[in-house]
């Protein structure tokens, strides 16, 4: 390819050197430089890769996008541009051909649900016969391949060479998570979306290395409005007129208290010993009943919103039935057993937000006892342990406390600010440092109606140590082992 057919969308300087410079891939790892390359400079919070223009030079590259003005060979094509970042997004999408406009593109942001309502659409679409790829916290999926990922929304060339990937593969449909980081860190700019979805915000997300305020926070949430054609929104969030002010998306809306594109009526929990969900009606401009496979208030407005997208899609209401009540998240209010003793949750709670939602919802399906395992994670705000401590001793019959990700802390200073918070209750609780341990002690001591989450890590499949160190932990594998321990009556 030629340089200038990679610069269309882009905005530049060209400070010396050819546009007809012969290229072939884009990198911002200098490690990864060679002929044929273009390497995107940045200023990163730890590091500035502009210092690493020699050494990409060395490697064969010859042309450089920059932040600033550089002293470089006159061989050497050098571009200026605003935003790195904004620039390494723009390339990469014309390097692989702007796959994403080769798919339909649904896009789901909010503080919490993300991860279940993509799946939920996936779930729909697929049994609709349409193959689809998603991106998100549980990783990226095109067909049978499962890659996983560090961010939410990985960096802006990886999305793209995923939904490479998806168009190889024969997916017409692309349903991925956008967090509001996406955005600050310019990830997926560019990129327009043919539905969005936006569940709701709280207070979270903000702090060092995050949002320096909700302010913010929101400003990038709202940004998927601005890079949609259609966007559902939650007509109940509490912030839904600031949320849709300077849309430039078509908004629908769905709810369960106001008048909407979209409404569930008629909310019954279902706890019986093969299932444990939902079943409501929907009505307005989709009307149908519809059993949802996984727990919890919440999941209706993720359900209506999944449904109500679908049906944007044409598709067949049985078949959106089915999906939803036949889905399933991993470690997101994942049943990993259920009997006539007890029930058994998995989920990746690991605030004091959605500890707190996960708590209260579980208690609308009358356990005879709550039962809660959790810990924290080790190297994160301190506030969130004692928070954590305080809805558990609140909300659940008995808290088991024990190590999560203890990282570079000890898991005993841990467990002692945890403590704290319990100790402004009157909440029972028991101590077992080992989460092993912990699992296998809240099944071997199951009392009948008992409802059990084990919550903190969900879909993950490891535990990090003191000192860093990775082991293989799957809480769903440990729960199925220990399923004989469970008492007979």
């Amino acid at each position: 390819m030629k340089l200038r057919e990679w610069l269309k969308e882009m905005e530049y300087e060209l400070l010396q050197g050819n546009l007809d410079e012969e290229v072939d891939d884009v990198v911002y790892d200098s490690r990864k430089a060679a002929a044929g390359s273009v390497f995107v400079c940045m200023r990163g919070a730890n590091v500035d890769s502009h210092k690493f223009i020699p050494d990409v030079i060395q490697k064969g590259a010859k042309v450089l996008v920059t932040e600033e003005v550089v002293k470089v060979p006159e061989e050497i094509t050098v571009l200026r541009v605003g935003n790195g970042r904004n620039a390494l997004s723009l390339l990469s999408a014309a390097r692989f051909g702007y796959p994403a406009r080769k798919m339909t593109t649904i896009g789901v942001t909010g503080t919490k649900g993300k991860t279940t309502t993509t799946y939920m659409i996936k779930a729909i679409l697929e049994a609709a016969g349409e193959k689809t790829g998603l991106i998100g916290t549980n990783g990226a999926i095109i067909g049978s391949d499962h890659f996983p990922t560090m961010n939410t929304t990985p960096e802006s060339y990886i999305l793209q060479e995923y939904f490479a990937k998806m168009v190889e593969q024969g997916c017409r449909y692309m349903v991925m998570e956008v967090s509001s980081q996406s955005y600050l860190m310019h990830r997926v700019d560019g990129i327009f979306f043919d539905y969005s979805i936006f569940l709701n915000i709280s207070n979270d997300h903000i702090g060092p290395n995050e949002h320096a305020s909700f302010e913010e926070y929101l400003y990038y949430k709202k940004l998927l409005l601005q890079n949609s054609r259609v966007c559902l929104v939650n007509r109940d969030d509490g912030h839904f007129r600031e949320i849709i002010e300077g849309a430039k998306a078509e908004i629908k809306t769905f709810s369960t208290e106001h008048s909407a594109d979209f409404r569930a009526a008629d909310v019954k929990y279902i706890r019986e010993h093969d299932f444990v969900g939902l079943d409501f009606k929907m009505e307005g401009d989709y009307e149908s009943r519809l059993r949802v496979n996984v727990p919890g208030l919440f999941n209706v407005y993720n359900a209506m919103a999944a449904a109500g997208v679908c049906s944007c899609l044409g598709l067949s209401k049985e078949r959106v039935a089915h999906a939803l009540e036949h889905m399933q998240v991993d470690g997101r209010m994942e049943i990993v057993y259920k009997s006539a003793k007890c029930t058994v949750i998995v989920d990746y709670a690991h605030n004091a937000v959605s500890m707190e939602s996960l708590l209260m919802t579980l208690r609308d399906y009358k356990p005879k006892r709550l039962v809660v395992v959790f810990g924290c994670g080790g190297n994160r705000a301190r506030d969130r342990r004692y928070s954590m401590g305080e809805i558990g001793g609140k909300l659940a019959d008995l808290s088991i406390i024990t190590a999560d990700n203890s990282r570079f802390e000890k898991t005993s200073d841990i467990l002692a600010d945890i403590k704290t918070g319990l100790s402004r209750t009157e909440g029972k609780f028991i101590e077992i440092p080992d989460r092993r341990e912990a699992i296998e002690y809240s099944l071997s001591h199951a009392q009948e109606g008992d409802i059990i989450a084990i919550i903190g890590k969900g879909h993950e499949d490891y535990q990090v140590l003191k000192g860093g160190v990775h082991i293989h932990m799957d809480e769903r594998e440990i729960v199925r082992e220990c399923l004989p321990l469970v008492p007979k009556r």
